[in-house]
């Protein structure tokens, strides 16, 4: 069973099941099921074998306002599906989380080695200082891969809820002897991807902006660092996953990521020139959730998922650019 198997990832990661030969069923509040009701999940899972969650409340937010809602859908709407997968004896979970968990992810100071830096401060954001210095001695940093051995330190409520959803996932596997497969996706983009939405990424905001004759707004100064991953990889990670050899008891995850990380002006700049512009404005402005880069490294994924990403940044934005 997909969860929220109508949506931009899961209608992809639901058709992949179903050309390796799965027999898929679908849960998604688009076609009247909720995943945080007992009753159509009790409907859904009996003969059920797998449930590969994706069903979630995506994107930053807009305020405080959206906690409720981040906390219903994702920690609560979560909570409710495990105990039904316990009711029903489902033993296998692969979860869609997030690098968002991370947070600021991780740097490397010249004098005194990997830190992890707060976060920014307001004042530094406004005068357009957008890299965190060294919490020790102040000094420029250099960004490094994030391994999924990194402590997480969510900054928003998304990322907070995602976390969430993995403790939850640990609990359950823990209590019932299930095994969970936690997918740590990086930025995915591709095909279906939400329009003109503030809940949506980045990718599909800038497109929006240029749809309507409209310059990508890049916020800060375009150079934040990000792993951009087509949705029909993260669907093939998924699909690895649902067989993976995770040991009973357990939560394992894994980054799903390209490997070959570009900044956000660059993403901009490659779905204008598709489009035929208009150009990207870089406008200084800044998210005070937003983290300044955060680069996985896929080799866990590789060595135990046996998953490469095989659609590269130039032909994904080439196609992207104009679904």
């Amino acid at each position: 069973m997909v969860t929220g198997s109508a949506g931009f990832i899961g209608r992809h990661v639901a058709d992949a099941l179903r050309d390796a030969g799965h027999d898929v069923a679908g849960l998604d509040i688009r076609d009247g099921a909720d995943v945080r009701d007992p009753d159509a999940l009790d409907e859904l899972l009996p003969g059920v074998e797998v449930v590969v969650h994706q069903a979630a409340k995506v994107g930053l937010g807009v305020d405080v306002s959206d906690l409720p809602g981040y906390a219903s859908v994702n920690v609560y709407g979560t909570a409710v599906l495990l105990a039904a997968m316990a009711r029903h004896n489902v033993r296998r979970l692969v979860l869609a989380s997030s690098m968002v968990i991370y947070g600021e992810g991780r740097y490397v100071c010249a004098e005194h080695g990997d830190v992890r830096p707060g976060p920014r401060a307001v004042e530094d954001l406004e005068r357009g200082r957008f890299d965190p210095p060294c919490p020790r001695c102040g000094a420029p940093l250099d960004w490094a891969e994030v391994g999924e051995d990194t402590p997480p330190d969510p900054r928003n409520a998304y990322a907070t809820t995602k976390l969430a959803q993995e403790h939850l996932a640990a609990n359950w596997a823990r209590e019932t002897g299930g095994s969970a497969a936690a997918l740590r996706y990086h930025n995915v983009y591709g095909p279906h991807m939400p329009l003109d939405t503030p809940y949506a990424g980045v990718a599909a905001i800038f497109r929006s902006e240029l749809r309507a004759g409209r310059p990508p707004q890049v916020f800060e100064d375009g150079r934040q660092r990000r792993d951009f991953v087509h949705v029909r990889d993260v669907a093939r990670a998924n699909l690895a996953a649902v067989t993976a050899d995770v040991p009973a008891g357990t939560l394992r995850a894994w980054n799903i990521a390209s490997g070959s990380p570009h900044t956000v002006g660059e993403m901009a700049a490659a779905l204008a020139a598709e489009r035929g512009g208009p150009r990207p404005q870089v406008t200084g402005r800044y998210r005070l959730g937003d983290v300044r880069h955060i680069v996985a490294s896929p080799a866990r994924a590789a060595a135990e998922l046996g998953f490469r990403a095989e659609i590269g940044f130039d032909a994904g934005m080439k196609e992207f650019a104009r679904s």
